[in-house]
């Protein structure tokens, strides 16, 4: 296989059409390498995320269990949230740790799971994971308006059974449990 040239493209315009500020919207005329140009190319900058996979002293996970309205189901996931304004992705999983789940830690108690990029051809949108040992409910949950959370803890090797078994399916959870497995074997028991 011949190695390929790839090259950015360059954008020659850009409109904010964002329906509201819940949901931003981008369409841009880009200009390829080769020189075609498309003046209807739609993207969400969405803006970056946070998730924290938090372990008990007993190497329980910690999870969430709330409803989402973009997929019209109820997940089990990773806690997290949007990075938050002002802050920075540190300071952001710190408080939606605490918010969602009743959990306050520190920046020094996370542990970076590095980043993914879900649907990287129409989102701008990268989730930053983290890694948080010996977690322990020492807060109060003080969860958004629309949110409705359940928090529960589940045995590390579980989660990757749920995982296997479509019980949790929202990516960014999948990846970084399976990361976090691939780091730390002995919590996983794989």
């Amino acid at each position: 296989m011949a190695k390929q040239n790839i090259q950015k493209w360059t954008v020659l315009k850009e409109e904010d059409i964002s329906p509201s500020p819940w949901f931003p919207l981008t369409k841009q005329t880009v200009k390829l390498p080769a020189g075609l140009v498309m003046d209807d190319y739609y993207f969400a900058p969405l803006g970056d995320v946070v998730q924290v996979l938090a372990l008990t002293p007993q190497h329980e996970v910690v999870l969430t269990r709330q409803y989402k309205h973009g997929i019209g189901d109820i997940l089990i996931e990773l806690p997290g949230g949007m990075r938050q304004p002002g802050k920075s992705l540190i300071d952001s999983a710190i408080a939606e740790m605490e918010e969602e789940t009743g959990i306050k830690t520190t920046a020094e108690q996370l542990i970076s799971l590095g980043k993914i990029a879900i649907n990287p051809t129409k989102l701008k949108q990268v989730t930053y994971g983290y890694l948080l040992f010996d977690a322990g409910f020492n807060s109060v949950q003080k969860p958004d308006p629309a949110e409705v959370i359940e928090v529960i803890t589940v045995p590390a090797p579980k989660v990757l059974q749920m995982v296997k078994d479509g019980e949790i399916w929202a990516t960014d959870s999948v990846c970084f449990i399976l990361k976090a497995a691939l780091l730390y074997p002995d919590i996983f028991e794989l």
